[in-house]
């Protein structure tokens, strides 16, 4: 196996990298190990030190890590500039508040002094997906290396050249050597490491097949995993919402990473009474989205990352239509190189299509009309999945309640489009995953809460 670059707007080889043998990264492994004995013997502040640096990195050099991102994964260059810098908030998130989030907890009992002291586990290995390669992969390292943990990362393969500046990063930023290293290895060696003494526990962000079998894997020796397997996140449009800015935030949300984010709206829940008027304007502003290279700044919607990519969301399309869909806007494959896909609307998709019943990492938009409200809960929660889900209303308060009551999912949003940030936990339910990344719940999960009782 190798890891393998290509420009998904060109569909040119970049480059190509070698994996490791088991050998090598056991010995990685080993290295890691060491690195976190000495590294959780470090005081906090010297920790949120090395953060802050890093943080200091990723902004000075956030126009070279967006070329590689439009390089490896089609990200247009504002994008990836922007992924940078949220890479560099989330650092100083954990610099900023980690020493709170760690303290020592006092507990009155019947002892002397008892107390919660919260210790890091180990060597944390992260398996991480390429759509956002630099915020997934720093929304893992800066809460866990914050811990006292040490951090291996094995990213996707198609996106090595970020890997390895990710890696870069953490040694230029002073960070010890073996604490934080990139590993070439396939998913075979990646069981072996799971298996490993040394791997005290695992995070991965990707598919339901890959957690599945990771979450396997990591049970079977009883080790800890957060998992992330994306969504098919509904927004619920009622009668009283303001269609203009539901739809502009319905777009601007299916549309970021040309769709290929887990938190995109993906079903677009509309109640009959604004349907046809919601539908003109969502359609207004998909046709207005600019495809094309990811290096022209007047770009808004790079190609897919892979051609198998494209052509998984294309036979969602067309089956979806064949099934009685009704496409309002593209659904058709370009001409000419690269892997773009046009922004796309369908409605009339109702359960049983593609569009309705899995989750469509691409530009488009599955509008699914109901009649009233208790049926667009019904539908909203009529998933597999439980990441993301927005309510759009004009009755805040009821939306709110929406939000916190009915609303089955790890994040819900109130006339808002779903998005992530460091001071909130994230994580998803169900086929959506388990355990939190970000907030004080992510540097949480990867230490052992111990309980300290002094007669």
């Amino acid at each position: 196996m190798t890891f393998v670059a290509i420009n998904p707007a060109t569909g040119v080889e970049l480059r190509r990298f070698d994996t490791i043998s088991t050998a090598d990264a056991k010995e990685v492994l080993a290295a890691a190990d060491k690195a976190h004995h000495e590294w959780k013997k470090t005081s906090l502040a010297h920790r949120a030190e090395l953060l802050r640096r890093l943080a200091g990195q990723l902004r000075a050099k956030a126009s070279e890590l967006a070329i590689s991102m439009a390089e490896e994964m089609g990200k247009p260059l504002a994008a990836g500039r922007a992924e940078a810098e949220k890479c560099a908030w989330a650092c100083d998130h954990y610099a900023d508040h980690g020493a709170e989030f760690l303290a020592s907890e006092t507990v009155e009992s019947d002892a002397a002094r008892s107390y919660v002291a919260y210790e890091p586990l180990g060597v944390v290995l992260a398996i991480m997906p390429w759509n956002f390669p630099f915020w997934q992969a720093i929304r893992c390292a800066a809460p866990a290396l914050m811990a006292g943990n040490a951090v291996l990362l094995k990213h996707a393969p198609n996106v090595p050249g970020c890997a390895l500046a990710i890696e870069s990063l953490f040694r230029e930023a002073g960070f010890p050597s073996g604490l934080f290293t990139n590993l070439f290895v396939t998913e075979k060696q990646i069981a072996t490491l799971i298996r490993h003494r040394l791997v005290r526990a695992v995070t991965l962000t990707g598919s339901v097949r890959a957690g599945k079998a990771v979450a396997k894997q990591a049970g079977a020796k009883i080790k800890k995993t957060v998992l992330e397997l994306g969504g098919s996140d509904p927004y619920v449009v009622f009668e009283d919402a303001d269609p203009a800015a539901a739809a502009t935030a319905c777009v601007t949300s299916r549309l970021i990473n040309a769709g290929q984010s887990c938190i995109a709206a993906k079903r677009l829940i509309v109640v009959d009474a604004v349907r046809r008027q919601f539908e003109s304007l969502v359609v207004g502003r998909m046709q207005a989205a600019r495809v094309g290279d990811p290096f022209d700044p007047t770009t808004d919607v790079g190609p897919q990352a892979r051609a198998d990519l494209r052509d998984a969301v294309h036979r969602q399309v067309t089956e979806s239509i064949a099934a009685g869909a009704s496409c309002l806007v593209g659904g058709t494959l370009p001409d000419g190189p690269g892997f773009f896909y046009p922004p796309t609307v369908l409605t009339n998709v109702r359960k049983g299509m593609p569009a309705y019943d899995e989750e469509v990492f691409g530009p488009v938009a599955a509008i699914i009309p109901v009649r009233d409200r208790r049926q667009a809960l019904r539908v909203a929660n009529d998933t597999a999945f439980g990441l993301g889900a927005a309510v759009f209303t004009g009755d805040v308060a009821e939306g709110e309640r929406i939000a916190r009551e009915e609303l089955q999912a790890g994040s819900c949003f109130v006339n808002a489009f779903v998005r992530s940030d460091p001071r909130l936990p994230f994580g998803g339910v169900r086929e959506s995953g388990y355990g939190r990344e970000l907030g004080r719940a992510g540097i949480l999960e990867f230490v052992n809460v111990k309980t300290v009782y002094v007669g």
